[in-house]
């Protein structure tokens, strides 16, 4: 039946079953961050390309100063410099030496650098090239060295398909030349507030008017879980400029339709109406506290995700429902936030639904604790800005006393 309630995990099988995975695109590689790689990335040559210095000092033979100490320093003829961004081509003889910086390729006929510490140049003003040096301890064969293909040797695997790509992967890949990865893309997804008590934060605060909070988290929520967000502002309790909207929103080919209110079952909650006359509803009643009016659906054929209205339920039905959506499309597994355990402080009472609780939790010595935070309603907002994580209370559980274990999701 379309009104009765039905679980959370079975809302959330019913929305996913009706979403695959983004097409792959070909991105440039500085817009890749958080994305999901779709393919293998193989080491087109070494890394290091070259065998190069890992010190500024003097490139050299380890025979040459195989007795050297500050007693008797071995001194070397400089015959070359080589700065990092140069190829040299002057092999270095037995009883000679190359200035060479960090980075730089070592020249043929070396095994080692010296680092300039244990010279006697590390006292010498100016960066002219002196004609000897004097080495003051020996050093081992290799030393010093960044051999070729210490890193990744041509042909290896560098990142397997499905990694999420982070700041330290796009700097691995730029050294390696790409500009550009093939990834799932980020989802657009055109969301609306609704109702004609709420105004832009910037708008005068008339009597009986509210600022709209609402489409500013849902847009945070959905960059920061890596969508591209479009959102068209306020849709008004008339059916009519409902359904313009909506029409609206569908040529701009989204991945889905998200808003907030209108889905419950006051007199002017028309967008459900409008949704079930111009498409489908699957369903719009989940047994969850906060959040129960909760509908999905499709609008024409683009599916549709209607949350409900007070902030703290659109808060969490984006968290439970929203989220394990936008990971399917983007490559990753459509799973909720970890799941942890703490042991309440307090006793913690609910009506039966699956519920999500304000709380805090500090981890100690014994492991994590918690407790509820704040007044409870679901239009507090003040509460789920203070709270650091969701408590967890399964469908039919009334109450847990102090001291028992619950489930949680951090969301800070």
């Amino acid at each position: 039946m379309m009104n009765s309630l039905i679980s959370v995990q079975e809302a959330q099988e019913r929305i996913l079953r009706f979403f695959d995975t983004l097409p792959i695109e070909t991105i440039a590689l500085e817009n890749a961050l958080g994305l999901v790689l779709a393919e293998d990335i193989h080491a087109p040559f070494d890394l290091p390309p070259f065998t190069s210095s890992s010190m500024d000092g003097f490139a050299l033979r380890s025979e040459d100063i195989r007795t050297a100490s500050p007693e008797n320093p071995v001194t070397l003829r400089v015959i070359q410099d080589i700065p990092a961004g140069t190829f040299p081509n002057i092999p270095v003889l037995p009883g000679e030496a190359a200035r060479i910086m960090t980075g730089a390729p070592i020249p043929m006929g070396v095994d080692c650098v010296v680092p300039v510490e244990n010279t006697n140049a590390f006292n010498l003003k100016g960066t002219g090239l002196p004609d000897t040096v004097q080495i003051v301890s020996p050093v081992a064969p290799g030393q010093y060295l960044r051999p070729k293909g210490q890193d990744l040797q041509t042909g290896d695997v560098v990142l397997r398909a499905g990694t999420q790509i982070t700041p330290q992967d796009i700097g691995l890949l730029a050294s390696m030349g790409k500009t550009e990865v093939r990834v799932y893309p980020r989802p657009q997804v055109i969301l609306f507030s609704s109702g004609n008590e709420i105004v832009p934060p910037a708008s005068p605060l008339e009597p009986g008017k509210i600022y709209d909070s609402n489409l500013p988290m849902l847009t945070a929520m959905l960059k920061a879980n890596g969508a591209v967000a479009v959102p068209l502002g306020t849709l008004r309790d008339d059916p009519q400029e409902i359904l313009k909207s909506l029409e609206r929103a569908t040529q701009q080919k989204p991945a889905f339709i998200l808003t907030s209110a209108g889905v419950s079952v006051g007199t002017y909650d028309f967008v459900r109406k409008v949704v079930e006359e111009n498409g489908s509803l699957d369903f719009w009643r989940v047994n969850m506290r906060p959040g129960k009016p909760l509908a999905f659906g499709f609008f024409r054929d683009v599916p549709f995700i209607g949350l409900p209205g007070n902030p703290v339920s659109s808060f969490v039905g984006f968290t439970v429902f929203v989220i394990p959506v936008l990971r399917k499309l983007m490559g990753f597994p459509p799973s909720p936030p970890p799941t942890f355990t703490a042991i309440l402080e307090e006793n913690v009472e609910s009506d039966g639904r699956e519920s999500y609780l304000r709380g805090n939790v500090i981890f100690t010595p014994t492991g994590y604790r918690a407790h509820l935070e704040g007044h409870q309603g679901s239009g507090n907002l003040a509460s789920l800005s203070k709270a650091n994580a969701l408590l967890i209370l399964p469908s039919g559980v009334k109450s847990l006393p102090a001291g028992t274990e619950v489930k949680f999701w951090f969301i800070r």
